[in-house]
């Protein structure tokens, strides 16, 4: 038969082992998220499809594996390029447009892409099928609805001319934030839109349209849209950081592209806002586009930058040539290494 008093020992042993366990668990815990550096990244919009990579990042734990703790921030105002060049945040989403912009200003901001977040630039003009535009040339005698931007002029001037059309036949009408169906239907007949959200928007809606890639017609329009970008300091005082970044983010992207069902629901974690249905279909058609038929995610060609810059330049967007070298590197890309 057990002693009693032996008995009560044991219960103490054990509750003091359990005890103990708990305060090492919590203090081991505590440390570690202590531990974690803390890092903003800025949003070109709204979550979308685009950013999925990163909130899956951060739900599945690849930051936290770097020592990161990521904040992913939709900015009230500003471009995403002028608050990384005013230290607001230690990475953001631009666009190679934006970059180029930035870098030949006259007062050039010290931004830099380090990685491209799709491959090729899966933009382009979309139209209601009934409104029989299936090229450029097509634009003639139609209503485009944008946001008055002099770069959206100059890209439908190229490819009207590209197809031998008179771009003075066309109007142009800023019709800002409104949504691709309401303006289409209501406001005019064609506008510029992203296929990896309101064309897949379009045929989960049983809308059809007909939708003109811009690279279909002028190649130097397939610019990298969105790339990842960050003050230039930081790759002077922080490589190790953003080897990092890009590490975990490569992460996310690649399950991304292997489980886009899972990654849509994270993305909807942090914007549950977003349509189900679309996001599901957009996850699923950019899965495909992420990395495309580059060697691996991020990769960015000079070509496609100098390509882009030149056209710009030509048509009087920038005062300047890019200097290339400057606005883009890969030399943090986790594909660089292998």
């Amino acid at each position: 038969m057990l002693n009693v008093n032996k008995s009560k020992k044991i219960s103490v042993m054990l509750v003091t082992i359990i005890v103990l366990l708990l305060i090492s668990t919590t203090i081991s815990y505590a440390y570690q998220e202590k531990d974690l550096r803390e890092i903003t990244v800025l949003l070109d919009w709204v979550p979308n499809t685009n950013h999925t990579g990163m909130f899956v990042a951060i739900e599945e734990g690849f930051y936290q594996e770097e020592s990161l703790d990521v904040s992913i921030i939709q900015p009230s105002e500003g471009g995403p390029a002028g608050l990384i060049a005013a230290g607001q945040g230690e990475f953001g989403i631009s666009y190679q447009e934006q970059v180029t912009f930035a870098r030949t200003s006259k007062e050039p901001l010290p931004v830099v892409a380090i990685a491209a977040v799709i491959q090729h630039n899966t933009s382009g003009f979309a139209s209601p099928v009934e409104k029989e535009i299936n090229r450029p040339r097509d634009f003639e005698g139609k209503k485009y609805g944008g946001w008055g931007s002099p770069v959206e002029e100059a890209m439908i001037k190229a490819l009207m001319e590209n197809d031998d059309a008179d771009f003075s036949k066309t109007e142009i009408i800023t019709i800002g934030a409104i949504d691709f169906f309401s303006a289409v239907q209501e406001y005019v007949d064609y506008t510029w839109i992203y296929y990896g959200w309101d064309g897949v928007a379009a045929e989960l809606k049983n809308f059809p349209i007909n939708f003109i890639f811009l690279q279909d017609y002028a190649a130097e329009l397939d610019f990298y849209t969105p790339v990842i970008i960050t003050h230039e300091k930081l790759l002077e005082e922080d490589p190790e950081l953003i080897k990092k970044f890009l590490k975990a983010t490569e992460e996310g992207y690649l399950f991304s592209i292997k489980n886009p069902e899972i990654a849509a629901q994270h993305l909807l974690k942090h914007a549950p806002e977003i349509n189900n249905e679309i996001a599901v279909a957009s996850q699923k058609y950019l899965a495909d586009e992420y990395i495309s038929d580059a060697p691996y995610w991020g990769l960015m060609e000079k070509k496609r930058w100098e390509n882009y810059a030149r056209w710009m330049y030509e048509r009087g967007l920038i005062d300047k040539m890019l200097d290339v070298e400057l606005s883009f590197t890969n030399q943090f890309l986790p594909g660089e290494e292998n």
